[in-house]
């Protein structure tokens, strides 16, 4: 209820808020954060790291895919263009006659991500068991 305040002929009411309560409130949780704050610890993110391989791959079929989202394929010298629909056969037809081979997919900075997984995707698909990326790192 607001107070009444009497001066000279009638009384009038006093339309402010008292600030003090609302200060010694906010001053008492600002103790409260200043002193629970150090204590708090810091929240841990546990991040996949990478290993090394028990044994090396003998050879490397290299997935270049460009940024028309064109596949090209490099096993040792030859360079092979695929098409997405082939890509499957061809990885496995090249992994057949290589023993112990990993496959490397390196795409253009621009692709969209869609892509690459799409690519990834298909060779899950067709059973590829070790299928990497490349990627390069800033100096």
């Amino acid at each position: 209820m607001p107070s009444l305040v009497s001066r000279g002929r009638g009384r009038r009411t006093i339309n402010e808020i008292n600030m003090v309560p609302f200060i010694d409130v906010m001053l008492v949780l600002l103790i409260i954060f200043m002193v629970t704050a150090p204590l708090i610890a810091p929240s841990v993110i546990d991040l996949p790291s990478v290993g090394k391989a028990r044994r090396q791959p003998d050879a490397v079929i290299q997935l270049l895919i460009g940024k028309d989202e064109s596949v090209t394929m490099n096993v040792g010298d030859k360079a092979t263009r695929l098409d997405l629909q082939n890509l499957a056969r061809s990885v496995s037809q090249a992994q057949a006659g290589l023993a112990n081979s990993a496959v490397v997919i390196s795409a253009d900075r621009s692709l969209r991500y869609e892509t690459v997984v799409r690519v990834m995707d298909t060779l899950q698909r067709a059973g590829v068991p070790r299928v990497g990326l490349s990627v390069q790192l800033a100096n």
